[in-house]
């Protein structure tokens, strides 16, 4: 395809690729000169302010198809990567089933933003305000690698997110949102068994912190997932934290600390501790890493003492799939 310089450096060729296989190519032959764009809102904002130089090259994935879809499979429900947010946001079984994903999209930039704004797109960049809820909820992403796709867990993926040799060629298919295995009983199974899998609840809560509710960067943005027994114990807990420019992480050395224990005052001073210390955020002009590490810890204890407290008051916490 020809083309002259002027009106490469005035504006960039954009490529349609139809399949997962035809993107990858084009990004190989591309290679730094060339980027995956979907929904484009985060990178426009990038290119206008100056941050980020406008490629000679862009590889719209708008047309690759079976990546606008949510599909329920047997063992999770997997959201491809060009859903729109706004789709997600209104999808009834994402609701019923991962409501913190909902509850955190609601809470990105502008109804407008969130028509063209893809959730492959919030999470391929690190900093996506879903990415706590999805952490929560133990999420996988899929990729397509070249040849075949790859499933990575997001934890695992972001730990490496700052690493250039993890190799940004490789396209997002989609997110996989796994279904927790409710334990029923059998008829081997006796009495007590079931009666103590009844009396596990399970709870959660995201929250976005910041100086407004939508379009403006998060303080901190936090997710808790877990399951309590009717005497306060922790049977299973994850933590998730990032806002700003920090990427999320999951807090899984308090997460293992925090099993097998009773909800108590102990336990709480605790995890409030443990967050200071392991909670690394970025500073920025909005708020210092001391500011930051206090609200993200206030936050996810006092979402931790309110599950126990509706534990004690009465007998099960509000249930979160």
């Amino acid at each position: 395809m020809g083309k002259n310089v002027q009106e490469t450096m005035a504006s960039p060729l954009v490529w349609h690729p139809q399949t997962p296989a035809e993107a990858w190519i084009l990004k190989q032959t591309h290679g730094t000169d060339g980027v995956y764009i979907s929904g484009g809102t985060l990178l426009r904002t990038h290119w206008e302010s100056g941050s980020a130089a406008m490629p000679k090259h862009l590889i719209d994935l708008s047309a690759v198809k079976g990546l606008n879809e949510m599909r329920v499979g047997e063992t999770g429900l997997l959201i491809g990567g060009q859903m729109s947010l706004q789709s997600c946001r209104t999808d009834d079984f994402l609701l019923r089933h991962f409501p913190m994903v909902t509850e955190a999209i609601r809470g990105i930039a502008a109804p407008s933003i969130r028509q063209l704004a893809t959730i492959g797109g919030n999470v391929a960049s690190h900093i996506g305000d879903s990415l706590p809820a999805l952490l929560a909820y133990d999420a996988e992403v899929i990729w397509f690698n070249g040849t075949a796709e790859q499933r990575d867990m997001l934890a695992d993926w972001l730990r490496f997110a700052n690493d250039s040799s993890q190799g940004m060629e490789r396209l997002l298919l989609g997110i996989q949102l796994p279904f927790y295995e409710q334990s029923e009983a059998g008829e081997d199974d006796t009495v007590s068994e079931q009666a103590a899998v009844s009396k596990i609840r399970r709870f959660c809560a995201y929250h976005k912190v910041g100086r407004r509710e939508a379009f403006t960067p998060s303080v901190v943005t936090g997710a808790i997932n877990g399951a309590l027994s009717d005497t306060g114990i922790v049977k299973e807990i994850r933590i998730a934290l990032g806002g700003g420019q920090t990427i999320p992480l999951r807090l899984e050395d308090l997460e293992k600390e925090l099993t097998g224990e009773v909800v108590d005052t102990a336990l709480l001073q605790h995890a409030y501790n443990r967050i200071l210390q392991l909670y690394e955020p970025r500073e920025d002009l909005f708020a210092s890493a001391g500011y930051r590490k206090k609200t993200a810890a206030n936050v996810i204890v006092s979402e931790l003492w309110k599950a126990a407290r509706n534990e004690a008051q009465t007998g099960g916490v509000s249930v979160c799939s």
